[in-house]
């Protein structure tokens, strides 16, 4: 099992869609998932510390499991299906443990809530993971990765590289556009 955290939840800008991204505690590796929007909602809001007047349903399991005198030891992302994640809720009751099946969203959403930690399988993290391509600049320069911040300037255009395009625009006439 490989711990994770919740890094970001993001949204898209071009649809609705959604995604939260865990990320390996011990290395650089991400896992993206998506997930539903009132999921996403439930783990930004907790994450940012925004109270709701009523509890959401995360908040209701909280309570319901905390009442029974239970605590959530972990949540454990266990099986990937045609790209469909399946997780597992690890509680401790009085009187015994149990896993109770969830989809990753809620049982992130609630994992949140109550500080518990998230793990996922190696297997699952070795197909889905992500691993972000390494810095390229830095390594030019001969620096580590956490050496390098690049200045203000860094995207500036070169407009030595632009100057096909400058002799193109000096070659218009614009007194061809014009309405006789």
């Amino acid at each position: 099992m490989i711990e994770l955290m919740v890094d970001r939840v993001q949204v898209s800008l071009m649809s609705q869609h959604r995604l939260v991204v865990l990320r390996d505690v011990d290395e650089e590796r991400y896992l993206p998932i998506w997930i539903g929007q009132f999921e996403s909602e439930a783990i930004t809001f907790e994450l940012q510390g925004i109270e709701r007047e009523r509890p959401l349903t995360h908040d209701l399991l909280k309570s319901t499991i905390e009442e029974m005198g239970g605590r959530v030891n972990y949540v454990y992302i266990n099986k990937l299906r045609r790209e469909v994640y399946f997780a597992l809720i690890n509680i401790t009751l009085p009187d015994r443990e149990i896993d109770i099946d969830a989809r990753p969203s809620d049982a992130i959403a609630l994992a949140v809530r109550l500080n518990a930690k998230i793990f996922v399988d190696s297997e699952i993290m070795d197909y889905a993971g992500i691993v972000p391509e390494r810095n390229v600049e830095a390594e030019i320069l001969g620096l580590p990765d956490d050496m390098y911040e690049p200045s203000e300037f860094a995207e500036q255009v070169d407009e030595s590289k632009l100057s096909a395009f400058a002799d193109f625009v000096d070659t218009l006439n614009l007194e061809d556009l014009e309405d006789d």
